[in-house]
């Protein structure tokens, strides 16, 4: 009934009783001992449960022969609270104590002898030795086949550890197909609402949550809880499982008031019926605190997962295995807190736990590297990253199945470091045997199988090859709308990711609507200011900065911050972002001293919460560089753009695309100050590497031809430029969309070539090439769009055709005086442009 302190003050009343009235050894008083010692293990209080045990199995040391049974008894006891605080040598060590006395003192197939070996078995799954595991437990059913009949309870107990081994496998089929057995022997051997069937419903409802398979989860789990209510008390410990684990499964749904509201009636449950240190309430403050991190409310997840601690150092052994996992857990908040000291802090302490506490290839070591591994990849240290990915990967080849999906996931996460180092080749080949792997071990729509498509996607989307990505994330998108309740926040993920592909891609007003859709889902799901909704709100902020409409892409820039503000600390990386995305608005306004202001704010973040050389810092750097080159102030820009270079040149390999980008807007400043030399050597650098780090037609190159035509262009060399313009066209042909705004940028380019070579029919032609284009792919008062009518109407002014020119100079104003502010230095070019025609009337 779970009533453990009217169980411990009987038979402690007993006791008493006992004491005044036997002898000081007899073995009645032995098992008075060893009752209170099991009500002790149940309430979590095992230094009390150990004490009482070891003075039972004292008794009946004298009061018995060597090997009689019972002693067997008090070991096996012994061990069961051994491996409840995680001593597994020590349980094992009893255990087999046990075994030994047993085969002296019973026949060979008596049913207690099944019973060791599979307490032994359950040590080694604890311990992730999992083949050893499976041995003993096959072991054990063997003598329950010979010893019992065909429907005893003992072979649906055994049948159920047997797939609670495989489910650690995570070999589902193998475990559902073990669970079901022992469920089918409960369901002939016992009346319809017993609790072990309840039981049997739980875990089937467990493996079919690790499948991702949440409806049957979650009508399995239900079953278990309609026959608890039915057969327990009110308030029984089980009863408070059932509720957890529900609760588990509506977290994993991203039904978060659902999975609180269950996971709170579990702890209720819990706090009326154990001692307020015990290690199921432990248990329910990190489920609890699970949904909260989940829901971006980070100070209560953190609160709670340091009270779950709290009680776990006071019961457990210092060095204790769910100690570890508190320290883990307490890392994942500060990880998303861009705490990423403190993070790895925990982090090492839970590897240091592990390191005692386990064997040296036991997946739990694995997981903390990996973790540590995230932390290093989150601060750009990609090496240390890799190294730590690459342990957890040697633990789990020697400690698993060579298709088990831990493999998976480390493939997966060494995947996603070689993308970051910009080593896409690489990523594809390990996020491809990832997938191999999930396809065999996992069920077809699976939810990780979802996150492989995804994740191959961002690599194709940075290799700029858009179709592939779209149509992996079309595949991700299928399986978790198969998978996951209509407004899980995956599903916003997904539709946010789609997106950004379309914004690639520049089909801006199909990216928004696929943002908003996932802002609509995150409003639906998440608390109102969860830092998802301010990623949702920055995307569709920047869709607005593509389309030329800067004040609304302010405006919701500065929402997404607000956001950020509040769910986050002061210096995380996010606000820093944020700042950036504002300043890059104010930039493009031409709002200079603001975009610097911001950019400045953006790097100062930065330097706090990142390493020296960490590769968003050199971003900061080259932006404000960006910033001082539109303001014509090139000795600052170069020496920021060069700050930038030197960042990147310690944090990213030699070739990777950045360094690229770097060498370009160096050339950039070089030609503005009419060092054409330089600017050609920078261009050509920067070319260089794309050639080694980019397939032959990536648009990149069509930016560095255009780039170093333009500087032949300034040198009056037309006919290199016009070449090089050509061959930029050329591969732009390839690789883009037939009205992709960069061809109008080449055709404009072509087109001043001609303009100043004096050929302005030709010019005229590339110009209203460029226009047309421009036309159909961008908005009406985008300021490229003013761009091309003004330098149409400088070759008519260059012809003496005045009436024409100053009709194309005034549209040009007329939408600069839409879209940007007036101190804008476009819109004061064209104005004068316009005053010196009008002084040639």
């Amino acid at each position: 009934m779970g009533e453990y302190s009217k169980a411990l003050s009987s038979y402690e009343r007993s006791l008493e009783i006992q004491k005044i009235a036997l002898p000081l050894n007899h073995p009645l008083l032995a098992t008075s001992y060893n009752n209170i010692g099991m009500v002790h293990d149940s309430m979590g209080e095992y230094s009390k449960a150990l004490s009482s045990l070891e003075r039972s199995l004292e008794i009946q040391k004298i009061a018995l022969l060597p090997n009689h049974p019972d002693i067997a008894t008090s070991y096996n006891n012994i061990a069961s609270v051994y491996s409840h605080i995680g001593e597994y040598s020590k349980a094992l060590s009893s255990y087999e104590r046990s075994l030994e006395v047993l085969k002296i003192a019973l026949p060979p197939n008596h049913p207690h002898f099944a019973q060791t070996y599979n307490n032994i078995g359950m040590v080694y799954d604890n311990m992730g030795e999992y083949s050893k595991a499976l041995s003993s437990l096959e072991r054990s059913l063997e003598i329950f086949k010979v010893a019992l009949p065909p429907n005893h309870r003992h072979f649906a107990q055994t049948y159920n550890n047997i797939a609670s081994v495989y489910s650690q496998m995570e070999d589902y089929s193998k475990a559902l197909s073990s669970y079901e057995k022992s469920f089918e022997i409960f369901k002939t051997a016992l009346p319809p609402n017993h609790p072990d069937l309840a039981t049997s419903y739980n875990n089937i409802g467990m493996v079919y949550s690790r499948m991702g398979e949440y409806a049957k989860a979650l009508s399995s789990l239900e079953n278990s809880l309609e026959i608890f209510k039915t057969a327990l008390p009110p308030n029984h410990p089980l009863l408070a499982t059932s509720y957890n684990n529900i609760g588990i499964v509506y977290d994993k749904m991203g039904e978060y008031s659902k999975a609180l509201s269950s996971l709170e009636r579990s702890l209720e449950i819990r706090k009326m019926i154990l001692p307020s240190n015990n290690l199921e309430l432990a248990a329910s403050y990190n489920n609890i605190a699970s949904v909260y991190n989940n829901m971006g409310e980070y100070s209560k997840a953190l609160s709670l997962y340091e009270r779950s601690l709290e009680i776990r150092k006071i019961v457990l052994p210092p060095n204790h295995p769910d100690s570890a996992t508190s320290y883990n857990n307490i890392a994942s908040v500060y990880y998303h807190m861009g705490e990423c000291s403190k993070a790895l802090s925990s982090l090492e302490r839970s590897l240091e736990i592990r390191k005692i506490a386990l064997p040296t290839n036991h997946p739990g070591l694995a997981t903390s590297y990996n973790n540590i591994a995230m932390v290093y990849d989150m601060m750009g240290e990609y090496s240390k990253a890799l190294s730590s990915y690459e342990k957890s990967f040697e633990i789990l080849k020697t400690a698993l199945p060579p298709n088990h999906p831990l493999l998976a996931t480390s493939y997966n996460n060494i995947g996603m470091v070689y993308s970051h180092m910009g080593e896409y080749s690489k990523a594809l080949s390990s996020l491809e045997r990832s997938l191999e792997i999930r396809k065999i071990a996992l069920p077809v729509n699976h939810p990780l199988l979802a996150t492989s498509y995804n994740n191959i996607a961002s690599v194709y989307s940075h290799m700029e090859d858009y179709s592939k990505a779209l149509s992996s994330l079309e595949r991700s998108l299928e399986i978790f709308k198969i998978v996951l309740p209509p407004n899980h926040p995956d599903l916003a993920s997904s539709y946010n990711n789609i997106g950004m592909v379309y914004s690639h891609i520049e089909e801006y007003s199909q990216a928004l609507s696929l943002y908003e859709r996932s802002l609509e889902i995150r409003k639906i799901v998440l608390p109102p200011n969860h830092p998802d909704s301010a990623t949702s709100y920055n995307n569709i902020a920047s869709m607005y900065y593509h389309m030329g409409e800067c004040s609304k892409a302010l405006s919701l820039y500065e929402r997404s911050l607000e956001i950020l503000k509040i769910a986050l600390p002061t210096n995380h990386p996010d606000l820093a972002t944020s700042y950036n995305n504002i300043a890059m608005v104010h930039d493009s306004m031409g709002e200079y001293s603001k975009a610097l202001s911001s950019y400045e704010r953006s790097l100062e973040i930065r330097k706090i919460a990142l390493p020296v050389n960490h590769s968003d810092l050199a971003t900061s750097y080259n932006n404000i560089g960006m910033v001082y080159s539109h303001m014509g102030e090139y000795s600052k820009a170069l020496s920021s753009y060069e700050r930038s270079l030197e960042i990147q040149k310690i944090a990213l390999s030699p070739n990777h695309p950045d360094l690229a980008t770097s060498y370009n807007n160096i050339g950039m400043v070089y030609s503005h100050m009419g060092e054409y030399a330089k600017a050609l050597s920078s261009y050509e650098r920067s070319l260089e590497i794309q050639k080694i780090a980019l397939s032959p037609n990536h648009p990149d190159f069509a930016t560095s031809y255009n780039n170093i035509g333009g500087v032949y262009d300034n040198m009056g060399e037309y006919s290199k430029a016009l070449s090089l313009y050509e061959r930029s066209l050329e591969i732009q042909k390839i690789a883009l969309s037939p009205n992709h705004p960069d061809f109008a940028t080449s055709y404009n380019n072509i087109g001043m070539v001609y303009s100043h070579m004096g050929e302005y029919s030709k010019a005229l032609s590339s110009l209203e090439r460029s226009l047309e284009i421009r036309k159909i792919a961008l908005p009406p008062n985008y300021p490229l769009l003013a761009t091309s009518y003004n330098n149409i109407g400088m070759v008519y002014d260059n012809m003496g055709e005045y009436s024409k020119a100053l009709s194309f100079y005034e549209r040009s104003l007329e939408i600069l005086r839409k879209s940007v502010p007036c101190s804008h230095p476009y819109l004061v070019c064209v104005k004068r442009n316009i005053e010196n025609l009008r002084n040639k009337f």
